[in-house]
């Protein structure tokens, strides 16, 4: 009999049912609050297709069963890139009405949003704990990846929403640069120890010829340098936004 292929489409039915939850839940808003502008749109239907991409295609598997650069990939999309553009995607309107609910004002305070982000990327890539996430996949994995998710629109909120605070471009900027300042070690330190840490990927299938370090290094490497790449454009932004307010430029 022939081995399964590592590059397989696998598909769970939770994601199956969540994706699909998620646009109706927006088309629901769009309905109440009114179209969004096309590039709120266009954002939202990105945050979709990344999460597709993150769900539907072989990075899942490859993630959940051989690589942990495929898995850390489909973290920092779950994380980063697709709560960026689902924040994005929430008209002011639809801000609004959030605004109104106590809880989210608390939650997305800058103070509480972004130690939330941090500290849940940082205690989900305990060994104990990641490993943990792996060995049951059916539960605790989808626990973690809804607060990757969670906390993600939460830590991207304040950057990019104006309630229910507005905050300072210059606030901003600070917001931003102690985003990647904090987070960065992470990578960092993936990429840097000389020997793996994941005890899951040290049995896992070996592909593309990648030792179990020179995966988690590659997976180190390439958090390290898409959080510098995201949040130094973020940053660069309102530091700009921030010039032009003061009469800098």
């Amino acid at each position: 009999m022939a081995a399964a292929s590592p590059y397989r489409w696998e598909v769970d039915l939770d994601t199956t049912l969540v994706i699909p939850a998620l646009v109706l839940g927006y088309l629901f808003l769009v309905g109440r609050y009114g179209a969004p502008a096309r590039w709120r749109a266009v954002c939202f239907a990105g945050a979709i297709v990344l999460l597709a991409v993150a769900y539907w295609t072989p990075v899942h598997h490859l993630g959940l069963h051989y690589l942990l650069s495929m898995h850390l990939l489909q973290n920092v999309i779950l994380a980063e890139w697709a709560p960026l553009l689902v924040v994005l995607g929430v008209t002011p309107a639809m801000a609004a009405a959030f605004a109104r609910l106590r809880p989210w004002r608390a939650l997305t305070h800058p103070l509480v949003a972004l130690p939330a982000w941090l500290v849940n990327y940082f205690v989900w890539h305990v060994p104990a704990v990641y490993d943990a996430a792996l060995e049951h996949q059916a539960s605790l994995l989808h626990l973690e990846h809804a607060c990757y998710f969670g906390t993600g629109i939460l830590m991207w909120w304040p950057l990019v929403q104006d309630v229910p605070r507005r905050l300072a471009s210059g606030a901003r900027v600070a917001y931003a640069f102690a985003a990647f300042l904090l987070a960065a070690p992470l990578g960092l330190l993936l990429a840097l120890l000389p020997r793996g840490v994941y005890d899951f990927y040290e049995t896992a299938p070996r592909l593309w010829g990648l030792s179990p370090l020179a995966d988690q290094q590659l997976a180190g490497a390439t958090m390290a340098s898409e959080q510098a790449i995201v949040l130094f454009a973020v940053f660069a932004y309102w530091f700009r936004r921030f010039l032009a307010e003061e009469g800098a430029i």
